[in-house]
């Protein structure tokens, strides 16, 4: 009975396939964690999502930025303009893979294995409590029939730092930017959506989340996605960044969860079909 945490996937089904087999995943007694962004720029993103879902309580997905723009899709949002998403969005089962999603969490929890999986990153602000309380204000909107508004209302750069007294879109905009989208930001909390590169590359005053000293999450064992120019590395022995750039043709990483220290496993990622 093993658990892995799987880093994003964005539709690189094939890719996904070879690392089960390589860990021996067994659906029977095995679970899985993923990192978000589970669909778009890879070319079976609807062969991803059914699997997943089809999972059913064995896997744990946590929503990424790609995640929330097939949303947005779904409702007819015009802001997006490039994507691979037209065959979950043209699938006989559409409406019930993107009920599913929308339902899914931003941030999940293990006390006993002691691990903490978000997509993107945390405020240094945020301890925990206050993370997951974030977490679940979005999680009620976006699973409830009001869902449309907000996706209406999620796109922005604005507000750049947090403040108790956010309310509204204002709020709940901040929020899905921290948990899908934050890379850099100043010690002082503000967010850098401008710079994606290597780290060195980013603007002056700006560092990775996770570097900000005296972060309120700093005690917590992090697993994210999103950042695949970190291709695994931190600086930091309790912050794990499993993007490893599958799409890019890098590596799809999986990291052991109920081991006494964290196994990782991986597979290299080449052109489709190349597992076959």
């Amino acid at each position: 009975m093993a658990t892995y945490a799987i880093g994003d996937i964005q539709g690189c089904f094939d890719a996904l396939e070879f690392l089960l087999e390589k860990i021996s995943f067994d659906e029977r007694k095995d679970s899985l964690w993923f990192a978000g962004d589970l669909v778009n720029r890879g070319d079976k993103s609807l062969e991803t999502l059914r699997f997943i879902k089809n999972l059913g309580d064995q896997a744990i997905t946590v929503l990424g930025n790609h995640d929330l723009t097939l949303l947005a899709l779904s409702e007819g949002s015009e802001k997006i303009r490039h994507h691979t998403l037209d065959d979950i969005l043209n699938a006989p089962d559409r409406q019930e893979l993107i009920d599913w999603l929308r339902c899914q969490p931003l941030l999940h929890h293990d006390e006993k294995l002691g691990y903490t999986m978000i997509h993107a990153g945390l405020p240094p602000q945020w301890d925990l409590a206050l993370a997951q309380q974030c977490a679940q204000e979005l999680e009620q909107v976006l699973s409830s029939d009001h869902y449309r508004d907000f996706l209406t209302h999620m796109f922005g750069n604005q507000p750049r730092k947090w403040q108790d007294t956010l309310q509204g879109w204002d709020r709940l905009r901040f929020i899905t930017n921290s948990f899908t989208r934050m890379r850099y930001c100043k010690p002082s909390g503000k967010l850098n959506f401008n710079d994606k590169g290597i780290i060195g590359s980013q603007k002056e005053g700006y560092i990775p989340w996770y570097e900000v000293p005296e972060r309120k999450s700093r005690d917590l064992n992090l697993i994210f996605g999103h950042w695949s120019t970190l291709f695994g590395h931190t600086s930091q022995a309790n912050v794990y960044a499993l993007d490893t750039g599958c799409l890019w043709g890098g590596s799809l990483t999986a990291m052991r969860l109920d081991s006494s220290e964290p196994e990782f496993v991986m597979v290299e990622c080449e052109t489709p079909g190349s597992y076959l």
